[in-house]
């Protein structure tokens, strides 16, 4: 069984930073691409960044300059860097996959609350 496993929610300042982890476990082969979406309450969840395994990135506008995506292949691993965090940017962030025939996993996601 597949299981991604989030952590680095918390409570941060406006101005502050977080760091999210999400690690794959269990069977699952040819991941291609890792990323985190978010979803505020009352708003559709979004894409947040995007990383394949070539390592092109993708980000939204939102984030560019302040949030970095990076994976550890071998560890199937992926994480993401959010600096100048800023109130709009709370949300339950969860980590996705997808593997080279399509498959998507998805993580049970995790808070993220920055305060003003």
């Amino acid at each position: 069984q597949v299981q991604l496993v989030e952590s680095g929610g918390d409570l941060a300042q406006a101005g502050g930073f977080l760091r999210l982890s999400c690690a794959a476990s269990g069977r699952i082969f040819g991941i291609n691409v890792m990323g985190w979406y978010r979803q505020a309450p009352g708003k559709q969840r979004e894409l947040v960044a995007s990383i394949t395994s070539a390592g092109s990135t993708n980000y939204a506008d939102s984030v560019k300059g302040r949030f970095t995506i990076s994976r550890d292949s071998a560890k199937n691993t992926v994480y993401l860097q959010m600096n100048s965090l800023k109130p709009e940017d709370t949300a339950v962030y969860t980590c996705h996959t997808q593997t080279i025939l399509g498959v998507n996993y998805w993580g049970q996601g995790t808070q993220v609350t920055v305060s003003s």
